[in-house]
């Protein structure tokens, strides 16, 4: 629908141009700022699109208790501004209303708890407490539009390729998904909850049984999890979508044109389809995670095999890996001593290291361990150089694996080798269908509605922990953004599979028994993903916590300050759903 105008106003701000003047305008918005300059008052008016600057010169008694934030509809007549008035900055810098009536909308504003236009320099437990006043913030304010804009192109990339926009249910039952479920009692039903979807995981393999396509949604998920940088504590948005007879590659191809096509046409410099693809284990041998920030120039080495009965403890028949840094052997002892007590820091025990000098020796705390034959080799694997330091990191396992990644990642960012002018994208995937957990019984490493590479034979091999998974991510700049997998879509390989995490048939069939009948009649091979969108606007705009993104977030304590959730409820609407509050004690 056009713009239409009524009583309120004429114009938006950036309607007006030098074409409209002598015109009879009428303008509404928020006072941004009033100026006094010796009987002439200046405002700055702002409404969702921009600012007008309002000139009282025969009429300022129509400022009579006017200031800051006060809803006013104005009209006047729009005049060219003096060539030494111009303001470039704003899109009607050449013009501006001299005001001939003023209408205050609803109160006359209060005192601010903080300046509006520099509310992000402020506590943000108070922002969020007065978030109306935050989001006026042009900067806050600019945000919200660009998540708009980003996720209506997003839609639209997604129709283009066939798929349908489908809905999934709010309330639904509780499942294990990794994190603690938001539960909803019932009324109608005593003892019995709802639960509010981890993800609509479920329904949208539901949608594949049911004989649609392609399917997606922008789908609030929530979670009781704690907040993090890039996490929020409760609820999140994602873009999810789901294929029916589909495998692995269909997906990394459907996922590559809705997300380079988004960064595209935001202007976002990012690396182009097809992204770099690494297995699970390649990245936690050559990054030491599972989200590499390929940015990074620096990659870890496999050392171990060298160390094998060594006579050097630290070392010795222990997981030894290595990072080349190089030109660093320049650096200042205190530089070596400060990485040395971050790696104490983070647990480890030490950080030895070597320098190469001009005829290619070794100097360091740690050289005199080292024979001849492994310098030999190490010179060789590392490809090291007059003037490179080599940093070793030795432990158990994947310890070694996780302590080598923390320190690669604090060389990057100490050394200032992260360039931060462009997004670096990357595929993770053959991720293992099993870990460990604490007992040291395999439990599901990722989703569980994995199909496992090598279907029932590979789960019947007696090695859980050794079979892979149609399981991948999508991380940007060492952030995880997506993830998904080709779906189990056999009851007979979805039992054996929940067996070895420990659950029975019976658990099968009462936990998740709409998917288990579903698969009795017919169910095609399908596959699907989710893209984070909270994280990817917060890489987008260049902000370090996902709550800049989100118009009306939870703090980071979980609470919703603006509105007091959570919150006390009557003892009449408890009794209405059968709860009572035990005491805490």
């Amino acid at each position: 629908m056009q713009f239409k105008p009524n009583k309120y106003r004429t114009h938006t701000t950036t309607m007006l141009s030098e074409k409209n003047i002598n015109e009879q305008v009428r303008v509404s918005g928020w006072v941004e700022n009033i100026r006094d300059h010796g009987g002439i008052q200046f405002m700055d008016l702002r409404d969702h699109y921009g600012i007008v600057q309002i000139t009282f010169q025969h009429s300022a008694d129509l400022l009579n208790d006017i200031h800051k934030e006060c809803c006013l509809s104005i009209g006047g007549a729009v005049i060219k501004r003096a060539e030494e008035t111009v303001n470039t900055k704003i899109s009607t810098g050449t013009i501006e209303i001299m005001a001939q009536s003023l209408e205050i909308l609803g109160n006359i504003s209060e005192s601010l708890p903080f300046e509006v236009t520099s509310s992000t320099d402020v506590n943000e437990d108070l922002r969020l407490r007065y978030r109306f006043l935050d989001l006026r913030n042009p900067a806050v304010h600019e945000n919200i539009i660009y998540r708009s804009r980003v996720m209506s192109f997003m839609r639209e990339s997604m129709s283009e390729m066939g798929f349908l926009e489908l809905n999934t249910p709010i309330l639904s039952a509780s499942s294990p998904e990794g994190a603690r479920d938001f539960l909803v009692p019932s009324r109608k039903h005593h003892g019995k909850f709802y639960a509010l979807p981890q993800a609509p995981q479920i329904f949208k393999q539901l949608y594949m049984i049911s004989g649609f396509d392609r399917y997606f949604q922008i789908a609030p998920c929530f979670r009781d999890e704690d907040a993090r940088a890039d996490r929020t504590a409760g609820e999140f948005y994602q873009l999810d979508l789901e294929m029916a007879f589909a495998e692995q590659d269909d997906v990394f191809e459907a996922g590559e044109y809705v997300l380079s096509k988004t960064l595209e046409k935001f202007g976002i410099s990012a690396d182009t389809a097809p992204y770099t693809r690494l297995t699970y284990a390649e990245t936690m041998l050559k990054y030491g995670t599972d989200k590499p920030d390929l940015r990074n120039p620096l990659f870890i080495i496999e050392l171990s095999d060298l160390f094998i009965g060594s006579g050097f403890k630290p070392f010795a028949d222990k997981t030894v890996r290595g990072i080349r840094v190089p030109g660093m052997a320049e650096k200042s002892k205190s530089f070596f001593k400060s990485m040395e007590e971050f790696a104490l820091s983070i647990g480890m025990g030490g950080l030895g290291y070597v320098e190469v000098q001009e005829d290619m020796s070794f100097k360091g705390p740690i050289d005199k361990f080292i024979s001849d034959e492994v310098r030999a080799e190490l010179k060789s694997r590392a490809e090291l150089k007059v003037g490179d330091v080599l940093y070793f990191i030795a432990d158990i396992g994947k310890t070694a694996a996780l302590y080598a990644g923390q320190i690669r990642a604090e060389l990057g960012s100490r050394l200032e080798l992260i360039d931060k002018s462009r997004f670096r994208i990357c595929w993770i995937y053959d991720f293992p269908m099993y870990e460990e957990d604490e007992t040291g019984k395999p439990s599901f490493s990722h989703n569980p509605f994995s199909m496992p590479q090598g279907g029932l034979d590979a789960l019947k091999s007696g090695d859980p922990l050794s079979v892979k998974a149609y399981q991948y991510d999508v991380v940007i700049n060492g952030v995880e953004l997506a993830s998904g997998a080709v779906r189990n879509h056999s009851n007979e390989i979805m039992v054996k599979a929940f067996e070895i995490a420990g659950y029975s048939e019976d658990d099968l069939k009462s936990r998740f028994g709409a998917l288990y009948g579903a698969f009795r009649f017919g169910a095609p091979p399908h596959a699907g993903m989710a893209f984070g969108i909270d994280r990817l606007l917060m890489l987008m705009l260049c902000e370090d916590s996902v709550r800049e993104v989100i118009a009306f977030p939870l703090n980071g304590n979980a609470q919703d300050l603006l509105l007091g959730a959570p919150s006390d409820v009557a003892e009449a609407q408890l009794r209405d759903v059968h709860i009572k509050v035990r005491d805490k004690h």
